[in-house]
């Protein structure tokens, strides 16, 4: 599994923030409005050459229902893969790493995600759809909410704007 460093983010509206930062300004962004239900999703994508190197995009979404949200987003350096599927794996993998991390962080600051989604950029149509079980299997077994195609479009919209 390759590791990153998921430390520096970036959000179209604030800029470069470190994760520290990052949790502040959620924690300020669901103060500003604390009667508002909020939905919080993580999700990564994606692009490959020759479908064996990989170009990550993680992103962190908080979602003030019916009011808008922000968000955040962090590019890892590039793997090399043996197979397409090792790469769909490393994309839940990330995603899986920072939600348990922005869980804990979160959790330590009084905010509770027990709604917080996973979005999977794969589906029921191509290629991925025999990954589907696996991997929602996988992130329902840590314990948190999956989200495919067409439904993720954290990974899917979201991230695949920055890969």
């Amino acid at each position: 599994m390759l590791k990153t460093d998921f430390e520096k983010f970036t959000s179209p509206t604030l800029g470069r923030v470190s994760f520290e930062e990052l949790i502040e300004k959620t924690k300020h962004f669901i103060s500003e409005d604390d009667k508002s239900s909020y939905k919080v999703v993580v999700g990564t994508d994606s692009s490959s050459k020759e479908k064996i190197d990989g170009d990550f995009v993680s992103v962190i979404l908080v979602h003030r229902i019916g009011s808008g949200g922000i968000y955040f987003w962090n590019r890892s350096a590039n793997g090399r893969f043996h197979h397409f599927k090792e790469r769909i794996y490393q994309e839940a993998l990330f995603s899986l790493e920072i939600a348990e991390k922005l869980t804990k962080e979160l959790k330590g600051n009084g905010l509770s995600l027990d709604n917080l989604e996973i979005h999977v950029d794969i589906g029921p149509k191509g290629e991925t759809r025999e990954m589907i079980s696996e991997i929602v299997g996988m992130i329902k077994g840590n314990g948190f909410n999956a989200k495919i195609k067409p439904e993720s479009y954290g990974a899917s919209c979201v991230a695949d704007r920055h890969t």
